[in-house]
C-alpha cells in the first residue's frame, strides 16, 4: 500500500511548524520519527492532508536537568539517545529499562519519545512509565503554552488532550526522592512485540525501610495506560513484605481493564498484571534499599 496524497512541509523553526498546524488544524499531522505514523499512512489508516516534518526545527531534542533537578526531554529526542544518555540514566533509570523493551534498535534509533506519547498507543511502554513517574507535558501553540499532567493527557486509544493546533514540545519528569527504586517489567511473546502486560513501579522508602510513596502503572491494560492508585496507596506505610506486595498485586488485577488480543484473553492479562506487578515491586524495593 502507498499513502494517500499529502502536502509535505519541513519548517526550520518551531514557530513556523506551529503556524502550519494552526492553519491546517486536524488536517495536518506532525512528523517526528515516523515509526507509527508512516506505516499507518501506508495502510491508509491515517490520511493527513498535510505533513509538518519537525526534523529540521531546532530546540526540540534536548535532554537536560533543570535547577530543581527535574529531567526535561525534548519531544524530538530519539528513543535510543535517551536510552544511552548518562543524565537520563542517572536521574531516572527506569527510562533506559523500559526503552530497551520498545520494538527493535532500528526503530529506537529513529523513533522519538514525543512521537510515541502523542501517538498514545495503550500497548506502548512509555505512556505507562510517564504515569508512574508523574510526568508533565508541555504543549505549545501560537496561542501560548500549557502543562498537562500525564494522567490527564491520555484520553483513549490513540487519543490525547492535544488541541488541533498544539504540539507536544517537552516532557518534564520530577526528580526522584532519595531511597527511591524503580522497575519496568513486561511479558511479550517475543522481544520487540507489544507486551501482553507491562508494569512500571516506583517506590520510596524512609530510613526505617517503610514505604512513604508508591506509583504503579500498566501498559496493555486498558484503553489508556492504566494507573493503579488503590494498589499504590495500600503499600504506603508498609515494609513491602511479601504479604503487602501480594495484596497490592491483587488490587492491580482489579484496577486494570484489559481488552484482550489474539495472544491473550482479558482474564489472562489480569493474571499477568498481578504477577508482573509483584515482580516489579520486589525489584523496585531492592533498588530503593
Amino acid at each position: 500500500m502507498k499513502p494517500a496524497p499529502f502536502e509535505w512541509h519541513a519548517p526550520d523553526s518551531v514557530e513556523a511548524a506551529l503556524a502550519l498546524k494552526a492553519a491546517h488544524g486536524d488536517d495536518a499531522r506532525f512528523l517526528a520519527g515516523g515509526q507509527s505514523l508512516v506505516p499507518a499512512m501506508n495502510f491508509r489508516i491515517a490520511q493527513p492532508a498535510v505533513l509538518v516534518d519537525l526534523n529540521r526545527a531546532p530546540g526540540l531534542g534536548t535532554i537536560a536537568q533543570d535547577a530543581e533537578g527535574a529531567l526535561r526531554i525534548g519531544a524530538m529526542a530519539r528513543n535510543a539517545r535517551i536510552e544511552r544518555d548518562a543524565t537520563a540514566r542517572g536521574s531516572h533509570p527506569i527510562l533506559a529499562e523500559a526503552l530497551h523493551e520498545v520494538a527493535h534498535p532500528q526503530i529506537r534509533n529513529r523513533g522519538t519519545l514525543g512521537g510515541n506519547l502523542a501517538h498514545a498507543d495503550p500497548a506502548s511502554e512509555m505512556p505507562a512509565v510517564m504515569l508512574a513517574l508523574g510526568a508533565r507535558f508541555l504543549l505549545r501553540s501560537l496561542r501560548g503554552a500549557r502543562e498537562v499532567p500525564a494522567e490527564e493527557f491520555f484520553l483513549g486509544p490513540l487519543a490525547t488532550a492535544l488541541g488541533p493546533d498544539e504540539m507536544l514540545a517537552e516532557i518534564r519528569l520530577p526528580p526522584l526522592p532519595p531511597r527511591t527504586g524503580t522497575a519496568f517489567l513486561e511479558v511479550a511473546r517475543r522481544r520487540g512485540d507489544y507486551a501482553m502486560m507491562g508494569v512500571a513501579a516506583v517506590v520510596t522508602l524512609d530510613a526505617d525501610g517503610r514505604c512513604t510513596h508508591a506509583r504503579i502503572a500498566c501498559c496493555s491494560a486498558g484503553p489508556t495506560p492504566m494507573a493503579a492508585p488503590l494498589a499504590a496507596a495500600a503499600l504506603e506505610g508498609s515494609r513491602l513484605e511479601e504479604a503487602d506486595i501480594a495484596g497490592a498485586a491483587a488490587l492491580v488485577r482489579q484496577e486494570v481493564d484489559p481488552m484482550g488480543s489474539v495472544h491473550a484473553s482479558p482474564a489472562y492479562q489480569r493474571h499477568l498484571a498481578g504477577v508482573v506487578a509483584a515482580r516489579a515491586l520486589r525489584l523496585a524495593k531492592a533498588r530503593a534499599a
